[in-house]
């Protein structure tokens, strides 16, 4: 019974306390709690000096990288620093044969030679203002979950638009802590981003799929970009007569180093994470969903790797695609591994115990666990049934690429031939982009494996009726049905549907939607439209208003506790330690690594590990520069800040606000950290921001771009 007593009270103790480096804070926030914490672990600035309206702070050298990425300004020319694989998109699409950027490495010698990049922008957040009072004006207890969405809706609507008249800003207002609290985000985009230069994949991929989430590390994982404005130092669209951006602020670089112990933070946009779920909630992502989620991916990264290991034009066409397949692919299983190990269901279960006791006399609270539970055992199915209809059905491209049309085909039922026009134009430009990057070869074997894996994965309720089709036609050989289709379809023939879009009435409506492949869209359509997509997203939302209470019960049982909002792609700041770990019994990892660790894993039959002989020819004559420290050069470090999913990008500062590394990942054993952060595991990865000089300088021979940087030594 004392032992019982005893893992209780360990569990609660784990669950509802805030660990010293656990948290991402909101930096109009700062000043109420979270600073005089930072300054007491190290920090040496002001909560002004990261967040201020009225000068330049911090928050002006962050944007918002293209969709889901951080970025950081380094010079007053509008040069900027982000992952490698958050502008691996752009490098793959400057990318041939002919000039293979992804293996060789781009470098603008000077502005003239910067590649302009249609599509991609980026974002300074101007201002952020709490606008809670004004999104719930007129939302009563009375009302309905849907009629309080959309008086929300419509208030936050007009909290925007009166916040941007007369400018060119753009504004969202976003909810946190499950609807508690409402804060506005006023943005400024940028859309002229030019590509200044990328090291090799050897280099910034270094180690692929295999060490990505790993430690210890050693990827460049980084790119460098230059914001473009017009003459006025305004955002424009491209155009040659632009001129770079003079950035309200940017950041010095440290050549200083960084040792256990120091100080660190991070600014950026960390995209998702969801700390205060229930063992439910825990339980179906842990032992259901992310299972499924796995397995059908592990088939398309199977026949992915296959085509691209014997073929440079596949491995070029589909690189930025499998680095996207493969990301999360890697993350759900660490969260599997990750709360498996942290005990994590049964932590929250005590911890739900305590919770119903404490409840049991408040109206307010007391059934809410109940009611989630049932809430979780009725959305199962339509939750698996929902991940299958986005990673098996929208997972086989030409399905995807087929359901774009739908817009054109709605359009086509009208008497207005204009706009069926103005669509089939659209839709030539995004053929062209689609078939660019795409290999019939590659998607029919992932259409042959994930089609019956739909139909082995889902209940038979969520069948579409093309299935009957299948059997019946087809004998069930599934393989035979995608070769007929695949045959027929005009989705996979650019000439063809190129002729088409290019003479497009809309009595030729009926070539499209009658194709097999938009039939067989349509059938799954149909099965998620009537069957999946109302039943998911109504509990969904009946457990989103349960943790609308479910939070404010959390905070007045715990009224000591600190709650930091879950992220959602927000500016926030979460500040640790540089720190190593034990992964595993009689196992330390350093907090660093170097040079000589990729050297040591320099394999020249694996394209993932085969490094440039210029790198090689560097490390054999130690022709380190100002960047060498014990014989090598610092290469990654590790910390305690507390980051998810697009933070990939985001500065790592040292206490006076120096640029000391960008952070790239999170360690494998840590991934849970979104659901249950771990202080014995959680960890960020950084790429030293010495390796990145070093590769400019050393390795490009562009250090004209280091000479634009102030750098601190």
């Amino acid at each position: 019974m004392k032992k019982l007593l005893l893992y209780v009270i360990c569990s609660l103790i784990s669950v509802s306390q805030l660990f010293a480096d656990e948290g991402m804070w909101i930096p109009l926030l700062l000043k109420n709690h979270t600073i005089a914490d930072m300054q007491k672990n190290g920090f040496k600035l002001t909560a002004d000096d990261i967040y201020n309206i009225n000068q330049a702070s911090t928050k002006d050298a962050i944007v918002i990288f293209g969709r889901g990425c951080t970025g950081e300004l380094v010079s007053d020319q509008g040069l900027l620093l982000t992952n490698h694989h958050c502008g691996y998109g752009q490098i793959q699409r400057h990318s041939s044969i002919e000039k293979d950027y992804l293996t060789n490495g781009f470098w603008a010698m000077s502005k003239a030679e910067e590649l302009p990049n249609p599509g991609l922008s980026v974002t300074f957040l101007v201002r952020i203002e709490d606008v809670t009072k004004q999104a719930l004006e007129g939302v009563s207890s009375s009302m309905s979950q849907t009629e309080k969405y959309k008086k929300i809706a419509d208030n936050n609507r007009e909290i925007e638009s009166k916040a941007i008249a007369g400018t060119n800003h753009t504004a969202s207002v976003r909810s946190f802590y499950y609807g508690n609290e409402y804060y506005m985000f006023v943005y400024e985009e940028f859309k002229d981003v030019r590509l200044v230069g990328a090291p090799p994949s050897s280099i910034g991929k270094f180690g692929g799929d295999t060490d990505n989430w790993m430690w210890p590390r050693h990827t460049g994982d980084f790119s460098v970009f230059r914001i473009y404005a017009n003459k006025e130092n305004q955002p424009a669209d491209y155009s040659p007569d632009n001129v770079p951006y003079k950035p309200k602020k940017f950041l010095n670089v440290s050549m200083k180093g960084v040792n256990e112990g120091d100080f660190t933070w991070v600014i950026g946009y960390p995209g998702g994470t969801e700390q205060y779920l229930t063992s439910d909630a825990i339980k179906l992502v842990s032992e259901v969903r992310n299972p499924h989620k796995i397995k059908l991916r592990d088939k398309r990264l199977e026949v992915m790797n296959a085509y691209a290991n014997v073929n440079d034009t596949i491995r070029i066409k589909y690189a930025s695609k499998n680095a996207g397949v493969s990301n999360s692919w890697k993350r759900w299983i660490g969260e599997i591994n990750g709360l498996k190990r942290l005990d994590a269901v049964n932590k929250k279960i005590a911890f739900e115990n305590e919770f119903t006791n404490w409840a049991a006399n408040k109206p307010n609270y007391n059934g809410l666990l109940k009611e989630f539970n049932k809430n979780y055992t009725d959305i199962e199915s339509y939750a698996l049934a929902y991940d299958y209809w986005r990673e098996a059905v929208y997972g086989i491209e030409v399905i995807a690429y087929a359901s774009g049309f739908e817009k054109l085909i709605e359009i086509s039922k009208g008497t207005d031939s204009s706009l069926a026009l103005a669509e089939s134009t659209r839709l030539l430009k995004v053929s062209s982009n689609f078939f660019k990057d795409y290999d019939l070869r590659v998607d029919k074997d992932i259409f042959k494996a994930l089609l019956p894996m739909y139909f082995a994965g889902v209940n038979e309720e969520f069948y579409p009726s093309i299935y009957s089709k299948i059997q019946s036609k087809y004998n069930g050989d599934f393989d035979k049905y995608v070769e007929q289709v695949f045959e027929e379809t005009i989705f996979n023939k650019p000439e063809k549907l190129e002729k088409l879009l290019s003479n497009y009435s809309a009595n030729r409506v009926g070539e499209l939607k009658n194709d097999p492949i938009y039939v067989l869209y349509n059938s799954f359509l149909d099965v998620y439209k009537d069957k999946v997509s109302e039943k998911y997203f109504a509990i969904s939302a009946k457990n989103d208003s349960l943790y609308n209470i479910y939070m404010n019960a959390l905070r007045e049982m715990q009224p000591q506790k600190k709650f930091y909002p879950d992220a959602n792609f927000t500016m926030r700041v979460a500040y640790g330690k540089v720190k190593g770990y034990y992964p595993k019994d009689g196992v330390k990892y350093l907090h660093y690594t170097t040079l000589d660790g990729v050297i040591e894993k320099d394999n020249p039959a694996i394209y993932d590990y085969d490094i440039p002989n210029r790198l090689r020819e560097i490390y054999k004559q130690k022709d380190y520069g100002v960047y060498a420290k014990d014989g090598s050069v610092p290469l990654c470090f590790i910390a305690t800040n507390h980051t998810t999913g697009g933070n990939s990008g985001s500065p790592v500062l040292d206490a006076y606000g120096n640029l000391i590394g960008l952070n790239f990942d999170r360690a494998w054993e840590g991934i849970a950290s979104d659901m249950m952060y771990d202080p014995d595991f959680s960890r960020n990865v950084t790429l030293d921001i010495r390796y990145v000089l070093f590769i400019i300088d050393k390795y490009a021979g562009a250090k004209h771009l280091v000479d634009e940087m102030v750098i601190v030594k």
